[in-house]
Formats: C-alpha cells, sequence, structure tokens
C-alpha cells in the first residue's frame, strides 16, 4: 500500500512537470515579444528547400557577416553578437567572447568560420528558419528567393523580438508585407 502510494506520488511529480516545462517555454516566448525590441534582420538569397527536415522557410541573413581584423576566432566557439539599430534594421555592434557588462540586446550563438582572405567572421544565426504551413513553404521559400535575387529595390527581412539574450521570430516580410499575406495575395490572382 506504501509502495502504491509512492508511485501515485511520482506520478503526480511528472504529470505537473511535463505540464510546467512547455507552460514556461510559452510564458518565456511571449514575455520576449511584449518586452523585447523587434530588430528587422535583411535577408539574403536562400538555399533550396529541403524536404527531409520539415515545411519551413531557410533563412540566410546579411548580418551573418562581421568584418574583423582579429584571427583569433575557433569554429564552434560560443560568441556574444551585441546588436544595434541602423536605418531600421539590425546591425552587429560589437561581437565578444565573453558576455559584455552592457545593458544592449545580443545573440548567444557560436562562429561557424573565419574567412582570413576576406578577413571576415561567418557566424551562426540561430534563427534560420520560419515554420509554416505546409501548402505555403514552398512558394514562400520562392517568394523570398526571387524578391532577394531578382530586384535590388525590394527588401525581405524577418521581424525578430528580441529581450537581453531571449528571441522569437516574429515573422518574415518581403516590401513590408508579412509572407504568408503574400502567398495568399499570390495565390488569389
Amino acid at each position: 500500500m506504501k509502495s502504491t502510494k509512492i508511485i501515485f506520488g511520482l506520478f503526480i511529480l511528472v504529470a505537473i512537470a511535463q505540464l510546467l516545462v512547455p507552460t514556461k517555454m510559452i510564458y518565456d516566448q511571449e514575455n520576449t515579444l511584449k518586452k523585447g525590441k523587434a530588430y528587422k534582420f535583411i535577408t539574403e538569397p536562400i538555399d533550396p528547400s529541403d524536404p527531409f527536415r520539415g515545411k519551413y522557410i531557410v533563412l540566410n541573413y546579411e548580418i551573418s557577416r562581421y568584418k574583423t581584423m582579429d584571427t583569433t576566432w575557433v569554429r564552434s566557439q560560443e560568441i556574444f553578437v551585441y546588436l544595434k539599430d541602423s536605418l531600421g534594421f539590425a546591425k552587429i555592434d560589437t561581437i565578444s567572447k565573453e558576455k559584455l557588462n552592457s545593458k544592449k540586446d545580443y545573440l548567444q550563438t557560436n562562429v561557424d568560420w573565419y574567412d582570413s582572405y576576406n578577413k571576415e567572421l561567418n557566424i551562426n544565426i540561430p534563427f534560420n528558419r520560419f515554420y509554416m504551413e505546409e501548402s505555403k513553404a514552398k512558394p514562400a521559400e520562392d517568394l523570398v528567393r526571387n524578391s532577394t535575387n531578382l530586384n535590388e529595390l525590394s527588401t525581405t527581412y524577418a521581424l525578430v523580438y528580441v529581450d537581453g539574450s531571449n528571441f522569437v521570430l516574429n515573422n518574415v516580410f518581403v516590401d513590408d508585407v508579412a509572407i504568408k499575406d503574400a502567398i495568399d495575395a499570390q495565390n488569389k490572382n
């Protein structure tokens, strides 16, 4: 009888933990959306879709390269990318190998590689996938690719809320139109 009570008590604890963990994750994301600063990250042409990874669009960012004369960067090294707003779009203010005592928003990420020829640090941007409804992911990816490849006047960007080191990729826009709305408009024509 005593072991049954212990097992039941453990079951209740596990059930509560299974509810608290996703609730905390949702709360953190909602809190970042409410309190975080919105940054627009300009995207670049994207890679072809990969049917094995699911339905999302792959985003490459202009901000993923940073000119620096410091050649001591190591692949996969943890770094802190501090952000600033420049003409409405996110730019890198500074990059550090250690967390700075700063009030600026930052991304905690890692080094992809250092290009010694061009003196550029290539950075892994942690929000490079935008998940969408299955039927809209491929047309959205094509729309983003075409707008960044064919039209220099077109602006494609990801709206990301950053609060300290927390971030939420909110939406992707093509010429200030949400990607979902742009696909819906395309489908009506």
